[in-house]
């Protein structure tokens, strides 16, 4: 597993700090100084990651209240021993269906709306097969923490169909998987789907 990078660290770390100093400032000056603190985190990872620190600094204003993870949901959805993935339009590569939970969904409606919306097929989910930091498997998906839930879902029903952010849908092998987009699904994650498959009774893993 990957190391997380040291400036990437100190870069969440103060904006987590300025988010929520924002949230709970008391006068001005805490505002001021809060402030200042989001716009170094912004400096620091636009020096590494090539992106300009002004837009950067815009999406950190955008989050409000305390800082939190983000919580990201894939389903994993077995047929005749093969795993559904969707082709990502993003990068040209295979993950299990899901994305970002939205506000007011709950964890298994958020997993069986994105497994429709991307694939066609309607689900119900079953069990939790793992819940893993998003972001200790490689390069981070975003700058903003996040936490990543595998559900085993039962295929009831519906048919492959593409979307326009996932313009493929198939299943296949285990031991036949295309190329992965490794930050939303990688081999850790499909090896524990395999797991839960082959054993029924197996407990959910977890970072």
């Amino acid at each position: 597993m990957a190391a997380m990078p040291e400036w990437l660290q100190w870069a969440r770390e103060l904006q987590a700090i300025s988010q929520t100093g924002l949230a709970y400032a008391l006068g001005e000056y805490d505002v001021q100084r809060y402030k200042r603190l989001g716009a170094i985190a912004a400096e620091i990872a636009a020096a590494r990651a090539r992106v300009p620190a002004p837009a950067l600094l815009e999406a950190f204003e955008a989050q409000a209240g305390y800082a939190t993870p983000k919580i990201d949901v894939r389903g994993a959805v077995v047929r005749e021993g093969k795993i559904l993935l969707v082709r990502e339009a993003s990068d040209g590569r295979w993950a299990m269906p899901g994305g970002w939970a939205d506000v007011g969904d709950t964890p298994s409606g958020a997993v069986a709306r994105e497994v429709r919306e991307e694939s066609g097929f309607i689900v119900a989910p079953r069990k939790v097969a793992g819940v893993f930091d998003a972001n200790r498997d490689g390069t981070p998906r975003e700058f903003f923490h996040a936490f990543k839930i595998i559900f085993l879902c039962d295929l009831e029903g519906g048919e492959a169909r593409p979307s326009f952010e996932t313009p493929n849908v198939a299943f296949f092998a285990f031991d036949g998987l295309p190329p992965l987009s490794s930050l939303r699904t990688n081999e850790r994650h499909l090896a524990e789907v395999r797991k839960h498959i082959e054993d029924p009774a197996r407990p959910a893993a977890f970072d």
